[in-house]
């Protein structure tokens, strides 16, 4: 029979505190309980085992017997056997028929070790109550398109044979992280359900670029508009808008359209910008007359060039 390392089972080491040795007992208390884990053997001793490392290390004066004693449990088993109390570890006042874990109390459920060095099974009155856990927090993921983004939307969920709706507000971003409280899994011993967090993913848009609320677009001028200027209509995601173009606006120029962008998440009637991109468009199919009339354009801005130089 070897020595059971109960800071190894928590998977601590011996400078531990008493919250962390808490937060390990739980976090392995709930991955290995048995409703989580049915008819697996292996989960089930590693659960008693977790719990049996708990009741000693998370009781500061079991604790300090335990760590007085180390190693040297056979030196006491040797004692013990002998009738005494193992010399200077004395355990008798813990002995008891029964221990209590976070479920129930379990009978001859204790490892040989510790039966041996403890003298028998145990609880303690002030750890007697029963403990409870928060259930499982799960996690999903959701697509959605820039336009929902934009206008809010609405999904629904099958979860655990229930149904459940969500609701994405206007402006949400990609990779923002949604919680759905008490939406995970079911507490353990009349503890909080866990959570449910989803991460939602924004489609990249074919004609829209966003950065953080604002968009970037390109927006196609024809040539003479771009050149003797006029208004032209541009699609936003929310309502297509009338713009004015400038005369002799070259390609390329940004457009800034205040407030046409993404709405800012959580706040009222606030938008960010959309930046539009002049793109100019070439005439195509020319008439005769067309390519006369350019021509004869060509003819007179060479003539004036020649005249300036």
């Amino acid at each position: 029979m070897d020595f059971k390392d109960y800071y190894k089972i928590l998977g601590l080491d011996k400078t531990a505190t008493t919250d962390e040795i808490k937060k390990s007992y739980r976090k392995l208390a709930v991955k290995y309980h048995p409703d989580k884990n049915p008819n697996d053997k292996a989960a089930e001793e590693k659960f008693k085992e977790i719990n049996e490392a708990n009741e000693v290390l998370g009781d500061a004066e079991k604790r300090k017997k335990y760590d007085e004693l180390g190693e040297n449990w056979k030196y006491y088993q040797q004692s013990a056997q002998q009738g005494g109390e193992g010399q200077d570890f004395h355990w008798s006042k813990y002995r008891n028929n029964s221990y209590k874990t976070g479920e129930q109390y379990h009978e001859g459920n204790f490892s040989d070790f510790f039966e041996n060095i403890f003298g028998g099974r145990f609880y303690d009155d002030e750890r007697s109550q029963q403990r409870s856990f928060k259930g499982q927090d799960y996690n999903a993921e959701m697509q959605i398109s820039l336009e929902e983004a934009y206008s809010g939307t609405t999904r629904q969920l099958q979860l655990d044979k229930q149904k459940l709706q969500l609701k994405t507000k206007p402006g949400i971003k990609d990779g923002q992280v949604l919680k759905l409280k008490g939406k995970g899994g079911k507490g353990i011993n009349n503890g909080p359900n866990g959570d449910l967090y989803i991460t939602v993913h924004v489609s990249e848009h074919p004609h829209y670029k966003r950065k953080e609320d604002d968009l970037y677009c390109d927006i196609p001028v024809d040539l003479y508009t771009a050149i003797l200027g006029g208004q032209i209509h541009v699609n936003t995601i929310g309502n297509p808008i009338k713009i004015s173009i400038g005369k002799e606006t070259e390609n390329g120029k940004i457009l800034r359209l205040k407030g046409k962008g993404m709405p800012r998440y959580d706040k009222d009637n606030n938008y960010g910008d959309m930046y539009a991109k002049v793109n100019i468009k070439l005439p195509k199919n020319l008439t005769p007359k067309e390519i006369e009339l350019f021509k004869e354009l060509s003819t007179i801005k060479n003539i004036s060039h020649a005249e300036a130089v």
